[in-house]
């Protein structure tokens, strides 16, 4: 769906000259939730700016559905975005329009005849649950109700991509899995692919498929959404996923001793439990199995999209062979394992 390809974006201000991005390839494909994560400054909103050609790329190409869009003359590029959807922070709505209005602007601006534009109108204030606030202006709404507004707007003209610039910052909580809830529901509904920037790995744990991480302008990894969680590969990646499910663990028990009374010994390792095997009993079955036992330093049981994930923090204790069947045994039962001391 989307085929980026060495994307770099330099803006000069004051006679110097800063990199937004530098080189940045990626592939989206049809009909997933794609998210891309980065601290602010990182080059995330100047990509999606670049993408839907709000910016123009300074070197590189961008694939839309097989058309390459960096090169296209102006009436082309119109016809190219009309299939863009976009959702913006602060809603952009048009505060002396209703609603309806709101929705139906961009059909206006397409041309589309007024019996079509009023009927496509009516089906997306139904889909995004604001039927009964058709007349109703945009300061009369709550933050989630603008966002509705947003999202129905940016699909009045069928897109094939929709793309979520800090769609839920503005949001509380509450509001934001509301929000992302109905992105879901769009996604599998139309198989729309969404393309989706955020700071919250919260945002990127919830909905999307893949995720890439940018910093300091660089694509540092790009992975499933499971696979950065359990096993994140980058710096950036690792300081996302802490902030949400806070696997760090103290340097005192990092650099506690690893030999007790010169036999036993312990091995510190990091546990992620995925799918079916985060409500199985596979600890207790391991102390029974092998003759060691478990400190459970951190635990917690978490989902990720629709899939359950627990992670656990454990200091095996034991004599050194019955550890190393421990931690294969673990190993076989095909859970994530990391040992983070080593005898």
């Amino acid at each position: 769906m989307i085929e980026i390809k060495n994307l770099t974006k330099i803006y000069t201000a004051s006679g110097q000259k800063i990199v937004a991005l530098d080189k940045v390839s990626l592939t989206v494909n049809k009909g997933e939730i794609f998210g891309i994560i980065g601290l602010s400054g990182a080059g995330k909103s100047t990509l999606v700016r670049c993408i839907n050609m709000l910016e123009k790329p300074t070197a590189g190409s961008i694939m839309v559905n097989g058309q390459e869009i960096t090169a296209l003359k102006k009436d082309e590029l119109r016809a190219v975005r009309q299939k863009i959807g976009m959702i913006f922070q602060h809603f952009n709505l048009l505060s002396s329009r209703t609603v309806f209005d709101n929705i139906m602007f961009p059909l206006e601006i397409a041309k589309v005849p007024r019996k079509d534009a009023v009927r496509r109108t009516r089906e997306l204030l139904e889909l995004v649950g604001l039927a009964d606030k058709a007349d109703v202006y945009p300061a009369q709404l709550s933050g989630g109700q603008k966002q509705r507004v947003g999202i129905a707007r940016a699909l009045a003209n069928n897109p094939k991509l929709l793309l979520s610039d800090e769609a839920t910052s503005a949001l509380d909580p509450q509001t934001t899995r509301s929000i992302l809830q109905l992105i879901r529901d769009i996604n599998r509904q139309f198989n729309l692919t969404v393309l989706l920037i955020t700071h919250d790995m919260n945002v990127i744990k919830e909905v999307c498929d893949r995720v890439a991480v940018i910093d300091d302008s660089r694509i540092v990894e790009v992975g499933d959404v499971m696979s950065v969680f359990t096993a994140p590969a980058s710096p950036t990646a690792r300081s996302f996923v802490n902030s949400v499910l806070n696997r760090e663990v103290p340097t005192e028990l990092l650099h506690r001793s690893s030999a007790v009374n010169g036999q036993v010994h312990t091995r510190l390792v990091r546990v992620a439990f995925i799918g079916s095997s985060a409500g199985e009993p596979i600890i207790s079955s391991l102390i029974r199995k092998f003759n060691v036992d478990a400190n459970i330093l951190y635990g917690n049981i978490d989902r990720i999209k629709d899939t359950p994930f627990g992670n656990l923090t454990l200091e095996l204790i034991g004599q050194p062979r019955a550890l190393q069947e421990a931690l294969a045994y673990l190993q076989n039962r095909g859970l994530e394992i990391e040992v983070l001391n080593d005898v």
